[in-house]
């Protein structure tokens, strides 16, 4: 049912907005109609083969290789709705699945929004809404998160050029979705990259945590993605697995990652990747998507996006300026708790420290100016100790790294605009 969805969503990109919600509408209507009621014979049988096909395809492949990992602590309920509790992991296996990722984030933010300071009831500031039904700022876990619901609710980073993609860039944002219930097991949030060139899409990968946690009892859980060649040919896959039926839940965060290098394309999922194309048409901009009801269980919730420019080596950078900045460690909202994906980095610095043991840095946090100094100052100092302390945690030498917290008084970009103040919440390796 959720496959066929997800491919008539394909189809219709190119129909236009009003009549592309409209004819989805009523064959998402008739397809269910068909599967529960086995009325309308046409439908019945389009909804049949691919069930069937689906069905068929997940026996040929068998069973995914499994990789050790695991999704990050469970959120609280949304206000909005009422999701049943979930357990929360272990932090040492929120932590495996991010110490295995390859994933390496952009080393130059060109768009930034935690969703941080929003009125509440209002339409996101740092975005333009394309198209849909409904889009606001509400509260999840007592922070701010862009509400996104309906059928073809797009938005957009609002940004000054049309094409702001550049050749090599990653994308990463934070998406919680209602547990399954009501008709939310139809529904997906889209991560879509696109160029005039390719017209609606270039890759657009499907994320539905609610119908993977339903159809996990019968192992046909699975990522849905399509995309164009270079040379124009359209082509779609999924990705089956025990690493989608772990990583991709309901009414828990998933951190979402993507990297474009040229051609190649990756999306990941709490620091496990999903998606790995090799082939696929460059995009100049992007867009979220939701595929959904309006209604109290099927709403996404998106906080934390981030578009940054292709990374460069943390070592070539070492050499170079003689000290690494990140942005790739990043910490709870007004807390010195470090992030699962922060891992990633931190893993990576260990690495260089481990193949060159003479090295010492002093450890710098960084704010931007918002809140007051008698804040940030002993926040930027905390986070740096626990920068430390992870890296000591990975066999690290104490006496090796040095915390210092530099509050907003080392900024490095303005910090009258948003893009500048998202420049310098950084952290930085200064080679001693």
């Amino acid at each position: 049912m959720k496959r066929l969805i997800v491919i008539l969503s394909v189809l219709l990109l190119a129909a236009g907005s009003a009549n592309a919600q409209s004819i989805l509408r009523n064959i998402g209507e008739r397809a269910k109609k068909a599967v529960e009621e086995k009325v309308g014979e046409k439908v019945e049988q389009a909804v049949g083969n691919a069930i069937d096909k689906a069905t068929s395809k997940k026996d040929k492949k068998g069973e995914a290789a499994k990789e050790e990992s695991a999704a990050p602590e469970a959120a609280a309920p949304v206000e909005a709705a009422e999701p049943a509790p979930a357990a929360a992991p272990q932090a040492k296996s929120v932590e495996t699945g991010y110490a295995k990722s390859d994933f390496v984030p952009g080393d130059e933010i060109f768009f930034d929004d935690p969703v941080e300071g929003e009125r509440l009831g209002e339409f996101p500031s740092h975005w333009d809404f394309l198209r849909g039904e409904e889009c606001e700022v509400m509260t999840i876990d007592g922070q701010q998160a862009i509400k996104l619901s309906g059928w073809f609710s797009d938005i957009a980073p609002l940004m000054k050029e049309k094409d702001y993609l550049p050749e090599d860039f990653t994308v990463e944002f934070d998406v919680w979705s209602n547990p399954t219930g009501g008709s939310s097991n139809n529904d997906h949030i889209d991560l879509v990259l696109l160029s005039e060139e390719y017209g609606d899409y270039c890759v657009f990968v499907a994320l539905n945590p609610a119908f993977n946690e339903l159809a996990g009892t019968d192992g046909a859980t699975t990522l849905d993605y399509s995309f164009y060649t270079p040379g124009g040919d359209s082509r779609s896959g999924s990705t089956p697995g025990d690493n989608v039926q772990r990583q991709i839940v309901a009414d828990k965060w998933l951190h979402v990652a993507a990297s474009f290098n040229k051609r190649a394309f990756k999306y990941y999922v709490n620091g496990v990747r999903m998606v790995n194309l090799p082939n696929v048409a460059r995009p100049t901009r992007m867009l979220l998507r939701s595929v959904s009801n309006c209604d109290e269980k099927d709403r996404f919730y998106i906080k934390n996006v981030r578009l940054a420019k292709g990374a460069v080596p943390l070592y070539d950078r070492l050499t170079s300026e003689g000290k690494i900045v990140t942005y790739a460690i990043t910490f709870d909202t007004g807390k010195a708790t470090l992030k699962p994906e922060s891992m990633v980095e931190i893993n990576r610095i260990t690495k260089i420290m481990q193949d060159n043991p003479t090295i010492k840095f002093e450890v710098q946090g960084h704010c931007d100016n918002t809140g007051s100094d008698a804040v940030n100052d002993p926040l930027s100092q905390k986070r740096a100790e626990a920068i430390v302390a992870a890296l000591v945690g990975n066999g690290i030498a104490k006496d090796r790294l040095t915390a210092v917290g530099k509050g907003s008084h080392a900024p490095i970009a303005d910090n009258n605009t948003d893009e500048g103040r998202a420049k310098n919440r950084r952290v930085e390796f200064v080679k001693q």
